[in-house]
């Protein structure tokens, strides 16, 4: 990235145009107009207080002229998200080069957030910028089992992705406490799709599933006894000795695989509750006729059922890390997600890091980044310091680890706190899985992050202070700008 002090002023009416050789991708007329209204939002409430003082300017932005060489049209693992950006000094034309839309995306955005004000007018400066992801996977998970979502909600939080820079919502759908598994969806998927944002939905099995209830069907669930031997009249995860619970879950998976165009199910597999199993004569029964002397080896046939059933619909699938550590078999392409915390140990991830990519797996890295826990004072610094790769590994071991995944479960979060306890602390995240390894000062992402913030309320995002109290940086503690505090996400959504 190159930089210059001059500039060039920037037109409120700027135009987006494609090249003559660039290849017309279904999504870049929408995407051109969303830029043009986020653009024109900051022109009315830049972040003055920040304004530069320079000379005059060496040239006035009108337009935008885009490149892109392939249509890919479905964000995918493999989704080239890389971009160069030209703002050439005296010329009033941007030059955006991607090979894909989603690279479009990522430059338009990175163009939107170097609009600043220059001598109190919108400006950029002579700029060169050639931009790409260090991680693949950059991942948030929405938990709508706890509480309800509401479709406002998750759509604003999806362009917030973009805008961020993330490129998956891991959708966990259904849990525990409820099923709801809807028609919407596929306008959801389609609304992420415009912006770059793959949806990988999770279907968590055989634990966390006491919402399927007896609508499954009279063998779904386990049936748990007491130590009498006598049914206790609770039901526990779900009973893997009958074959039609697999066929069921073949029909659903079938349904969601047709729903959900990523390559990519996730399976779950954590916290599986081996107690029921236990105390089921039927399950005692069965795993003495088939030599099993551990519920482990239960579990790993319902994981290789499931396995199979994915394979079968050309799906690839990630496990939660409690499949892995229990010494369940899986296959070598699957995708291990580290999820448990010890909140005493923390670095003990690393160690599950470690092992994971040994035994030749691809990983994910997920429990250092879990927004739903909360404390009274500022915790993003923990968030952008936190790297992937930090476990003790070849080289060949760290290229297996695939980026990470921030989360928001749901057990206290529903529609009316989602968005202001996820941003800005994600953004912390995004910027860790974007950027360099090297690119880790809290004290110089500070000020990026408070004006980043800023420029998200304009946008109608509700996100929360960056900083504890303003008195202490006043420079970095508030936002001069007025924004709506009741917003209805219907912005610039």
């Amino acid at each position: 990235m190159k930089v210059s002090e001059s500039f060039s002023t920037v037109d409120p009416n700027i135009q987006f145009i494609l090249s003559a050789d660039s290849e017309h991708c279904d999504i870049l007329n929408d995407l051109f107009e969303r830029y043009q209204n986020l653009i024109r939002s900051h022109f009315k409430s830049l972040v003055y207080s920040y304004s530069k003082k320079y000379g005059d300017p060496s040239g006035h932005v009108d337009t935008v002229e885009v490149t892109v060489k392939n249509c890919e049209v479905v964000p995918s693992q493999s989704m080239n998200e890389s971009y160069s950006l030209d703002i050439e000094e005296g010329s009033n034309f941007v030059k955006l080069n991607a090979e894909a839309e989603w690279g479009v995306i990522r430059g338009l955005e990175s163009f939107a957030q170097m609009i600043h004000p220059i001598n109190y007018a919108p400006s950029v400066n002579t700029t060169t910028i050639t931009d790409f992801p260090r991680f693949q996977f950059r991942g948030f998970l929405i938990d709508t089992s706890r509480h309800y979502l509401p479709i406002s909600a998750i759509k604003a939080h999806i362009s917030a992705l973009s805008w961020n820079k993330f490129n998956v919502l891991h959708w966990h759908i259904v849990d525990l406490e409820s099923f709801p598994y809807e028609s919407e969806i596929k306008d959801i998927i389609e609304y992420a799709r415009q912006r770059g944002i793959r949806v990988v939905p999770e279907f968590d099995t055989p634990g966390h599933t006491s919402s399927w209830g007896p609508g499954a069907g009279p063998n779904f669930l386990t049936r748990c006894y007491d130590q009498d031997g006598n049914p206790d009249g609770t039901l526990g995860p779900i009973n893997p000795i009958y074959a039609e619970n697999y066929l069921l879950m073949k029909r659903l998976l079938t349904e969601v695989a047709q729903v959900f165009e990523d390559a990519y199910l996730h399976l779950g597999g954590d916290e599986v509750p081996f107690g029921c199993w236990k105390s089921n004569p039927d399950i005692t029964e069965y795993m003495a006729a088939n030599n099993m002397t551990t519920y482990p080896q239960l579990e790993q046939q319902w994981v290789q059922g499931m396995v199979e059933i994915a394979e079968s619909l050309k799906k690839h699938y990630v496990v939660w890390e409690e499949v892995f550590v229990n010494g369940v078999k899986i296959n070598n392409n699957t995708v291990v997600e580290q999820m448990l915390v010890d909140l005493e140990e923390p670095r003990q991830l690393n160690t599950t890091m470690e092992a994971v990519t040994k035994s030749g797996h691809k990983a994910l890295l997920a429990s250092p980044w879990y927004l739903n826990y909360i404390s009274y004072g500022v915790d993003w610094q923990k968030y952008y310091v936190e790297e992937p790769t930090a476990f003790n590994g070849t080289e060949e071991q760290k290229k297996l680890v695939m980026g990470g995944s921030t989360a928001m479960w749901g057990e206290y979060v529903d529609g009316t706190n989602l968005l202001q306890r996820t941003w800005p602390r994600a953004s912390a995240v995004a910027e860790r899985l974007w950027s360099a390894k090297e690119v880790r000062s809290t004290q110089t992402a500070l000020p990026r992050l408070n004006e980043w913030r800023c420029r998200m309320l304009v946008r109608g995002l509700p996100a929360e202070p960056a900083i504890a109290n303003i008195n202490l940086m006043p420079e970095y503690g508030y936002c001069p700008t007025p924004y709506d505090h009741t917003n209805d996400y219907s912005g610039h959504f």
